[in-house]
């Protein structure tokens, strides 16, 4: 998986020119219009990418030099200020604050980077892991913008794998078995990859190993994969797959979405 900070910074920038592009042409209709995630406009889906950056770029002079801390406290009056703004002002101030925030990231030496230091509800975070965690909610943001206007929209390509290593080690908050149980062999394209999901009272993913049983095989691309562990692959938005032994929507019920 990657680990290089400045590669996973290039692909936080990559996924702050998507959403820049995105946005700039909307309408004031179009920001009020409902994104994917349906409990959210795209202007409140923006406002929401436009609070993580202000909280990112503190979390990030938090991080350097030592182990920080997330001040938490600061939070909500952070996320008051984004709701009352418009959805104008929440658009144009979102690609403010991520432009600052990628752009502080840029900006860091190897010195500084080597210094971070985060402790994230009980892990501790490296300058890697800290994008990582960004990325992770940027990527999956953006296509919940992107997919509003074409419903063929994918995850950009190169940040499935960081946002893949990233939700799977939030296994224990996002996956809700609900008392099922089984183990399944994913089998993705673009890029490939074989793992077992297995599903009890925990869910884990892991590599494939030679001798390992499964209760079926499914095969479909990475990036459909990563949208499932969201909760963002309904039937609408699934691209071709084959299953063998098992229904997708076994796995659907596991990951209703966060």
């Amino acid at each position: 998986m990657p680990s290089d900070p400045r590669a996973l910074i290039g692909v936080l920038r990559n996924s702050h020119d998507r959403l820049d592009g995105l946005v700039r042409p909307l309408t004031p209709d179009h920001l009020r219009a409902r994104s994917y995630d349906t409990d959210w406009t795209i202007a409140q889906v923006l406002s929401h990418l436009g609070s993580g950056a202000e909280i990112a770029t503190l979390s990030l002079a938090a991080a350097l030099g030592g182990r920080g801390e997330l001040d938490q406290g600061a939070f909500p009056a952070i996320w008051d200020t984004w709701n009352n703004r418009t959805p104008e002002m929440q658009a144009a101030d979102a690609l403010t604050w991520d432009a600052e925030h990628v752009g502080r990231l840029e900006a860091l030496s190897d010195e500084e980077l080597a210094s971070i230091g985060l402790d994230f509800f009980g892990r501790q975070l490296d300058a890697a892991g800290l994008v990582r965690l960004r990325l992770s909610e940027h990527a999956i943001h953006v296509w919940d913008v992107a997919v509003s206007a074409d419903p063929g929209a994918t995850v950009a390509q190169d940040a499935i794998l960081p946002v893949m290593e990233q939700v799977t080690q939030l296994f224990q908050f996002v996956a809700k078995p609900e008392g099922d149980s089984f183990r399944v062999r994913l089998r993705t394209t673009a890029p490939d990859g074989d793992y077992l999901l297995d599903v009890g009272e925990s869910v884990t993913l892991s590599d494939w190993a030679e001798g390992s049983d499964a209760d079926g095989v499914i095969r479909l691309p990475a990036e459909a994969l990563l949208r499932l562990f969201y909760g963002r692959l309904d039937p609408e938005h699934t691209p071709d797959y084959t299953a063998e032994g098992i229904e997708l929507d076994r796995l659907r019920a596991v990951f209703p979405g966060f």
